[in-house]
């Protein structure tokens, strides 16, 4: 069961890696492009959406989110691109993302911005 676990996160961490390299390589479609880039940078953020602290919730944006967002952004990329990316990949690893914790602070603005409007408007 160990050795399973090991094996996805091995491949979860090689899959992002690929999709940083997709969502720099022009000949990925834009869509992928900008689905790659959100989802490795959120995957990189040192923010998450829902704080790590928060029992059960805050792990399952991590186990679900992030592979959500990996398996949709394959799936817009053509196989033989996407092949090349994880070929690639195994030389290149992207460290913390600082855009992913801009778009997380973002987030919980626009949700605390919201939460304000609704009760002192």
């Amino acid at each position: 069961m160990l050795a399973r676990i090991k094996g996805v996160a091995r491949r979860i961490k090689a899959d992002l890696a690929a999709l940083w390299l997709a969502s720099r390589d022009g000949r990925t479609p834009a869509a992928a492009k900008i689905f790659a880039a959100i989802t490795v940078a959120y995957a990189l953020s040192p923010i998450d959406l829902i704080p790590d602290f928060i029992p059960v919730l805050g792990l399952l944006d991590d186990l679900l989110l992030v592979p959500a967002g990996i398996w949709l952004a394959i799936r817009l990329i053509p196989p033989e691109l996407m092949d090349q990316f994880r070929r690639a990949a195994q030389s290149a690893q992207p460290g913390p993302s600082a855009w992913g914790a801009i778009m997380v602070a973002a987030a919980w603005a626009l949700v605390a911005a919201a939460v304000g409007w609704r009760f002192f408007a």
